[in-house]
């Protein structure tokens, strides 16, 4: 099982970045797809998560409705809409997959993460 995440990068406060997980090795539509992050010297934290039917989701109180996730399983990818972006949203974000969504970290696979960094 593979998760590659892509559409991390540089931005000012206030734009606008839209995250992308692509899985591999297994069928999406059968888990739970999340985004955690890690921002230095932290510990890892859950951003957003959405159950395998797309009909839940859950959201970090720090998003503020801020963020959207989704999922497309046709592509096998969930994506993150991340608006108004801050500079504490500065982190590496990753996604994980997992046979139930979780409010926090527990999902059994993972992806590299993608660094997001946001300047004020």
């Amino acid at each position: 099982v593979q998760l590659q995440a892509s559409g991390g990068g540089l931005v000012q406060a206030g734009d606008s970045l839209r995250l992308s997980c692509v899985a591999s090795g297994l069928t999406t539509s059968n888990y739970a797809m999340a985004w955690i992050r890690q921002a230095p010297g932290k510990e890892r934290e859950f951003v957003s998560g959405i159950s395998w039917s797309g009909s839940a989701t859950f959201y970090a109180r720090f998003v503020e409705d801020r963020f959207t996730i989704s999922r497309d399983d046709t592509k096998n990818t969930a994506y993150l809409q991340m608006n108004g972006l801050k500079p504490e949203d500065t982190a590496v974000y990753y996604c994980a997959v997992g046979e139930a969504l979780d409010y926090g970290l527990n999902y059994d696979y993972w992806g590299q993460g993608t660094q997001v960094t946001v300047s004020s």
